[in-house]
C-alpha cells in the first residue's frame, strides 16, 4: 500500500486503535457490545463570552473513589487557568457543565456512593463564587446530560434512565419533559430506529433539543420540541452512507447555530461527521474521517463551533466549519481535551495524578510546548467523608462573603 500525507494518519491511527482495544468501561453498554461509538468521557472543554473551562479528572483509582473530577477556569484575556471547583460535595461521579451566556456556567454532579442526587452550582462571575441549585435524581454520564438555555435561567437535564427534565426557574423545580420509551414510540423516534440518548441542548431560540443513537434509514437522532411533539431536526446524512446507524457524541449551541459532532457506521467502519446549523436552520455536514477502529475519548467545542477532539492512543484532530480534518502531532501524555482556538492555536489539556499541564500547539510546529502546570493537593480517601447525602444539607451552603474560606478549606487547594 502506498501511503500519502491523506492515508497516512488514517493507517497510523488504525494500528494505535488496534493497542488500545478493549479500554471501554462497563458503563458503556455499546462499548462492550463492540458496535457503536462509545460515549465520551466527561473531560470537556467549553468556550463562553468571558473565558474557556475545562473539566478533567486528577486523583487515583475510580475503584477506590479517589478519582476526583475538578472545573478549571481561564478568563479572557488571561493565559493561565485556575481551580474553581464548587466546594462543600464529593465529585467522584463525575462533573458536567452548561452555560447560559456571558459569564454565567452551571455545574451538575453525578451520583456517587451515598450521593443518589445531583447538586447544582451555579455561578454568575467565572467560578468566583457559587450558588446551590437541586436535581433529585441523577445526571447521565454523558458530558451533554445538561444545557442551559440562554438568558433565561431555563436547564435541562438527562438522567440515567434516559429521562429528560425541563426547569423553568434555573434548576429549584423539574417537571418531566420526555422519557427513552415516549421519545422511541414517536414517530420521529420510530422513523429514527432511537436506542438511546446522549446529550441535550437548547436551540439559539430556546427550543428543548434532545440528541441521540438512530439505528436505521442513515437519520441523525436530534429531536426538537415545538408544537407539543417531538419532531427530527438533524442533517441529512450524505448519499454515500445508506443505511449506516449514527450516534450523536456531541450537540452544544452557540450564537446562532448548533454543532454536533456524529459517529456513523459500526465497528472498524465507523466515521466522524461534523455539522453545524445555520440562523436559517440547514445543516452543512463536514468531510467525513475514517476512524479504523479507533474510539473518540474526549470532545470540546471551541469558538465558531470550531470541534477538538481527543482519539484513544494520543491521536487528536480538530475541525473548523467549511474545512476538512486537520492531524494533531501525537498528543503529551495523560491529555483528556483540547481546546481549540482562538484562531489556529490549540491546548491539550494534560490531568495525572496531582498535576494539570496545559500543553500549546502551534500551526507549523512539529511538537508541544509547555504552557502552565498546577499542582493540585489532592486529600486520598477524603471522599467518603465529602459526601453529601442530605438535600437539605446541600441547600444550606454558606452565604457568599463564607464561600472563598469555604473553598480555601475543602478538598482541594492549587499550589502556584
Amino acid at each position: 500500500m502506498v501511503m500519502n500525507r491523506h492515508t497516512r494518519p488514517v493507517a497510523m491511527l488504525m494500528a494505535l486503535a488496534a493497542l488500545t482495544a478493549g479500554c471501554g468501561t462497563a458503563d458503556h453498554p455499546a462499548a462492550a457490545a463492540g458496535t457503536l461509538q462509545p460515549p465520551p468521557s466527561l473531560a470537556t472543554a467549553m468556550t463562553t463570552a468571558t473565558g474557556e473551562w475545562a473539566v478533567a479528572v486528577l486523583g487515583g483509582s475510580a475503584a477506590s473513589h479517589n478519582n476526583f473530577w475538578q472545573l478549571f477556569a481561564r478568563p479572557a484575556r488571561t493565559s493561565t487557568w485556575r481551580l474553581v471547583t464548587p466546594p462543600g460535595v464529593a465529585s467522584n461521579g463525575g462533573l458536567v457543565i452548561a452555560t447560559p451566556g456571558a459569564g454565567s456556567v452551571v455545574a451538575g454532579f453525578r451520583p456517587s456512593q451515598r450521593l443518589a442526587f445531583s447538586p447544582l452550582a451555579i455561578t454568575r462571575d467565572n467560578g468566583t463564587a457559587w450558588s446551590p441549585g437541586l436535581l433529585d435524581a441523577g445526571l447521565a454520564n454523558v458530558p451533554g446530560a445538561l444545557a442551559a438555555a440562554p438568558r433565561s435561567g431555563r436547564l435541562l437535564a438527562l438522567l440515567t434512565n434516559g429521562t429528560a427534565e425541563l426547569s423553568e426557574t434555573g434548576g429549584t423545580h423539574w417537571a418531566r419533559l420526555a422519557t427513552l420509551h415516549s421519545l422511541t414510540s414517536s414517530a420521529a423516534g420510530r422513523r429514527c430506529g432511537l436506542r438511546g440518548l446522549s446529550a441535550v441542548a437548547f436551540s439559539p431560540l430556546g427550543t428543548p433539543l434532545l440528541a441521540g443513537t438512530c439505528s436505521h434509514r442513515s437519520t441523525v437522532g436530534i429531536f426538537a420540541f415545538t408544537g407539543g411533539a417531538w419532531h427530527l431536526a438533524g442533517p441529512a446524512l450524505p448519499a454515500s452512507q445508506p443505511g449506516q446507524p449514527t450516534r450523536v457524541l456531541s450537540l452544544t449551541v452557540a450564537g446562532n447555530g448548533e454543532t454536533a459532532l456524529l459517529a456513523v457506521g459500526a465497528r472498524r467502519d465507523t466515521m466522524l461527521l461534523g455539522a453545524w446549523s445555520t440562523r436559517s436552520g440547514r445543516w452543512a455536514p463536514s468531510p467525513s474521517l475514517p476512524l479504523g477502529g479507533a474510539q473518540v475519548a474526549s470532545v470540546s467545542v471551541g469558538p465558531r463551533g470550531t470541534i477538538g477532539v481527543v482519539l484513544n492512543g494520543r491521536a487528536g484532530v480538530i475541525i473548523r466549519p467549511g474545512t476538512g480534518w486537520q492531524w494533531l502531532p501525537f498528543l503529551p501524555v495523560g491529555t483528556q481535551a483540547l481546546t481549540p482556538g482562538p484562531g489556529p492555536l490549540v491546548d491539550a489539556l494534560a490531568a495525572a495524578g496531582t498535576t494539570f499541564t496545559d500543553w500549546a500547539w502551534t500551526p507549523g510546529s512539529a511538537a508541544w510546548a509547555k504552557k502552565q502546570t498546577l499542582h493540585v493537593r489532592v486529600h486520598y480517601g477524603s471522599s467518603g467523608s465529602a459526601t453529601t447525602s442530605s438535600r437539605s444539607r446541600w441547600l444550606r451552603v454558606p452565604p457568599p462573603a463564607d464561600r472563598t474560606a469555604m473553598a480555601a478549606s475543602s478538598a482541594f487547594a492549587v499550589a502556584h
